[in-house]
């Protein structure tokens, strides 16, 4: 699979040969949809909390007689059908994260990659270089038609473009490691520097 290398300029910068392994395949929204769960959930905090009728501040002391008030046998006011009571099987601490196979993380990693292919939303660049002015870098990804998109740079991401990029609004640049299925699917447009394609061709096979 060949397509064309581009430069941030817009200008042309020949051509990269994309692995059929990596970016030339059927995406599978089932596998795409079980990486992205896993990621999430292990994303999310879990320290939702309630306080249960051993934790809330009334006294323990029985309300009134057990009998002969005519009125339900109750204990103390923390019973959680009084109001301020404790609360019954209410969420606790706790982690949502579930486990998932290596290999089927990196499946669905070459899922994401191929995703984007298919759909036209791959764009190759020579490299992420930029003067560390966000004005000019801007301009340039104005030019480019990037609305929503995420570069993917090589082992570690060129500093200067990271310090430009900080304060354009949907524009997120990663190295190589950090690359994941979530962040690919939810921008429009993934881009990927030619140090970034040999560095996941060498982390994905």
């Amino acid at each position: 699979m060949k397509l064309d290398v581009i430069k941030l300029d817009g200008g042309k910068a020949g051509s990269v040969e994309l692995s059929e392994d990596l970016f030339g395949l059927e995406p599978r929204a089932d596998i795409l949809h079980r990486v992205v769960r896993w990621q999430r959930n292990n994303a999310q905090a879990g320290t939702h909390k309630v306080k249960t009728r051993s934790e809330t501040s009334y006294s323990t002391k029985k309300i009134y007689r057990q009998k002969g008030t005519g009125g339900a046998r109750h204990g103390d006011r923390n019973a959680p059908i009084f109001r301020g009571g404790g609360i019954y099987k209410g969420p606790v601490v706790r982690s949502h994260g579930h486990d998932l196979p290596k290999k089927f993380r990196k499946l669905g990693l070459k899922h994401a990659l191929s995703a984007k292919a298919k759909a036209g939303e791959l764009v190759v660049i020579e490299d992420a270089s930029a003067e560390g002015k966000t004005a000019a870098l801007a301009k340039q990804v104005a030019n480019l038609g990037w609305k929503r998109a995420l570069v993917i740079d090589g082992a570690e991401a060129n500093a200067e473009f990271k310090k430009a990029a900080a304060n354009i609004e949907g524009l997120d640049i990663l190295p190589t490691m950090g690359a994941n299925v979530y962040d690919i699917l939810k921008r429009d447009t993934l881009v990927i520097t030619k140090a970034g394609i040999e560095a996941l061709e060498a982390r994905l096979k």
